[in-house]
């Protein structure tokens, strides 16, 4: 079940918003996601990991997986993974972060849960946990089999309407795809992460006013996204 796992009044002041929002949430203010079917789904959860700073305000942990993973190969994602048997929700983001990242889990205070939600593509039920990183501890890139780089991501430059766009795709089936995408700290966001932190800036309070009439083909905004980055350290 979605919702608090903490009093909303014990939250600090930026999670508030987001602990009350998370009981109510419906799956289908998701983009590209719908609640899962009644079978054949893998569990799997993802931590949303917000802290803040004295230097750039509220930020969010973020990772970009390896090039050479049989799925999901370079996307930028929040750290999770699949379930262990027997493992809850909060267990399975916790522990699959510190593998990833190296966060400590002592330093991490859980305070709500998000619906499940299914990812067809992967066939993943994936349960969105979000937490507090009330003790910041240093990350990394664990495994560079699995995780390329590690990145503590501003809200407020996720929020800029000018790192913001959709993109477009259409796939093996014909069927036409739309959903947002964001371009910071050198990481293309889109697919599933994307629609995520959409709807984290948007219960959140944080977001801003951006065109949504700027859509882009995928396949050419990436491709283009990095050749700049390869440029940078030419």
């Amino acid at each position: 079940m979605n919702g608090p796992l903490i009093p909303p009044a014990e939250a600090p002041d930026f999670l508030r918003p987001l602990v009350e929002a998370s009981a109510e949430l419906d799956p289908a203010r998701f983009a590209r996601v719908t609640g899962p079917p009644r079978t054949g789904a893998r569990l799997a959860s993802v931590l949303m990991l917000l802290g803040d700073t004295a230097d750039h305000g509220t930020d969010v942990l973020l990772l970009r997986r390896a090039d050479t993973l049989g799925s999901h190969a370079g996307q930028v994602a929040f750290p999770g993974g699949g379930a262990e048997d027997g493992e809850s929700p909060v267990a399975t983001a916790l522990r699959e972060a510190e593998e990833e990242t190296g966060v400590a889990p002592e330093g991490i205070r859980p305070v709500a849960v998000f619906p499940r939600l299914y990812v067809p593509v992967s066939r993943f039920a994936v349960t969105p946990v979000l937490a507090h990183w009330h003790a910041p501890s240093p990350v990394r890139p664990v495994d560079p089999a699995e995780t390329a780089a590690v990145a503590r991501v501003p809200i407020t430059e996720l929020a800029d309407p000018a790192n913001r766009f959709q993109v477009r795709k259409r796939g093996a089936q014909g069927q036409k795809w739309r959903g947002p995408a964001f371009t910071v700290k050198g990481l293309f966001v889109w697919g599933f992460t994307a629609g995520l932190l959409s709807v984290l800036l948007e219960l959140g309070g944080w977001a801003r006013e951006w065109d949504r009439d700027d859509v882009r083909e995928l396949d050419v905004a990436l491709a283009e996204h990095e050749a700049r980055t390869a440029a940078r350290w030419m």
